[in-house]
């Protein structure tokens, strides 16, 4: 299987500085796969490389099977890194006429990908009087006019208010479902979680670790508290084994199948315990994150 996108061991050291660091990645057709990391973490550069606007100091990197830059495959990617650039004074149309000339893209395609970031209606609108999500949503109509089979795009909620950020997630969503695949780079947990099909995390310009997010949460747990705590852990113990219960902030922790809460329960009452509370826990990308990218330098 060709991947549209696919690195092995990709490095790029500015001097003494390395801001991308041996990072070997593979994007499936038609996914959305996110490329999770705090600002600096090497993102936008392993972006750039992709795209061919930077050489890698070493390792490799292909796109649909093509080295980065080549022509054969620009025709099937489109890319927003770091905000879109358009002319002020032209419409929002006009500029994307102006692009579809010099990419030989049909005229027709521009209604198109106009509706798609639902900006139809202020396209004949100066690009200078949009607003930060206006000016976002063109450049991904921009990035779109190609029909790309491969879509980049670079913290593409940077600056928008949250009804920009709702309106940005529900348009790559969508995207992702209709077949495009998208590789999306995001420092916001919340944003990768509920729209991407797998996650790359990168940290220090290494990539950490890659996976599904499900995958990456782990399997739900119990959190139970009941008094006496002590004894209640003692309880859980004997029943599930030392190594799948917590105490933890007053409660237990308990590494069980969220399918056993009422045997769970039944245990503990009927064993004499006052049990207050007894709920699923999921652990959040956040913490993951924070696990994966602990003492990352």
């Amino acid at each position: 299987m060709t991947f549209p996108v696919e690195t092995e061991g990709l490095t790029k050291r500015y001097g003494h500085v390395t801001a991308v660091d041996g990072v070997s990645l593979t994007v499936r057709p038609g996914e959305v796969y996110g490329f999770l990391g705090p600002n600096g973490a090497g993102k936008t550069t392993t972006l750039r490389m992709l795209l061919g606007l930077v050489r890698p100091t070493s390792g490799t990197a292909r796109v649909f099977g093509e080295v980065p830059g080549a022509p054969k495959y620009l025709t099937r990617v489109g890319a927003l890194i770091e905000g879109p650039g358009f002319y002020p004074y032209l419409s929002g149309r006009d500029n994307l006429r102006l692009l579809s000339r010099y990419s030989g893209t049909a005229d027709s395609r521009i209604d198109v990908v106009l509706d798609l970031v639902d900006l139809s209606d202020r396209a004949g609108d100066k690009f200078g009087t949009y607003s930060m999500g206006m000016k976002q949503r063109l450049g991904v109509a921009a990035a779109l006019l190609k029909d790309p089979r491969l879509l980049i795009l670079d913290e593409p909620t940077n600056g928008l208010d949250p009804a920009g950020m709702a309106d940005m997630r529900t348009l790559v969503r969508r995207l992702g479902t209709a077949g495009t695949t998208v590789m999306l780079s995001s420092h916001l947990l919340g944003e990768v979680q509920q729209i991407c099909d797998r996650v790359g995390v990168v940290a220090g310009g290494r990539l950490v670790a890659e996976s599904t997010v499900a995958q990456l949460r782990g399997q739900a747990s119990l959190r139970v508290v009941a008094e006496p705590v002590a004894d209640a852990a003692a309880r859980m113990r004997a029943l599930l084994g030392p190594d799948r219960v917590r105490v933890n902030e007053g409660g237990l922790d308990l590494d069980v199948e969220p399918e056993k809460a009422a045997w769970i329960n039944g245990e503990l009452v009927e064993s004499g315990f006052a049990v207050s509370e007894l709920r699923v826990r999921e652990r959040t990308l956040e913490e993951v994150f924070l696990e994966l990218t602990n003492d990352v330098g």
